[in-house]
């Protein structure tokens, strides 16, 4: 679902972690309290132009992670149509959009060490009481780095299927995605046993 830091610099490369991780919190909390259709489309437009100010390499990467978006839009707009709801349809799917491309924005910004810093900050006082909170910043930074492999590797078994069999891969693909998801979890976790684990 999520981008990489991209190497393309922009300013908020230099924002703090934690400024831009509570700036995206605020952001999502302002997009669920209104509903108003015109507030949403404002807002999807105005991050399409924030998205895309750094240039079209920069919002080249952006867009395509938002792309992958298109069966749950494609899902809820027809929902929403066939229960005769279009208009809390179309507010529901900008609001989706637009929190993801933000989300989207914060990791293309942010490296994971940077992001891996602000959840270990905010989790001290679990580790004062004795709780081993490294787990948690590295599942964060795990799925972050993993969500967008996960994506690419999907796509790629989506295109071997269609170039050997003219019909949709759809469920059939869930088992070897499976397997290719649990071998790349088999070689993370030997590579941390090989550096020590997650002990404090």
């Amino acid at each position: 679902m999520i981008s990489l830091t991209s190497p393309v610099r922009t300013r908020a490369h230099d924002w703090p972690a934690g400024v831009k991780l509570a700036l995206l919190c605020a952001a999502t909390a302002v997009l669920f309290a209104r509903n108003d259709l015109a507030f949403h489309l404002g807002a999807f437009a105005s991050t399409l132009v924030i998205l895309a100010l750094p240039g079209r390499r920069f919002a080249g990467v952006g867009l395509r992670a938002l792309w992958r978006l298109w069966p749950f839009v494609l899902l809820l707009a027809g929902w929403h149509f066939v229960t005769g709801t279009p208009q809390a349809g179309a507010v529901i799917v900008l609001r989706l959009l637009t929190a993801f491309a933000l989300a989207n924005l914060v990791t293309m910004t942010t490296s994971l060490s940077q992001m891996i810093a602000v959840v270990m900050r905010l989790t001290a006082p679990l580790a004062r009481l004795g709780v081993n909170t490294r787990p948690l910043a590295l599942g964060i930074a795990l799925v972050v780095r993993f969500t967008p492999s996960l994506a690419d590797k999907g796509a790629a078994l989506i295109e071997s299927w269609r170039a050997r069999s003219p019909r949709r891969a759809s469920w059939r693909i869930v088992m070897p995605f499976t397997v290719l998801a649990i071998d790349d979890a088999e070689h993370v976790a030997e590579a941390l046993r090989a550096r020590g684990g997650l002990n404090p």
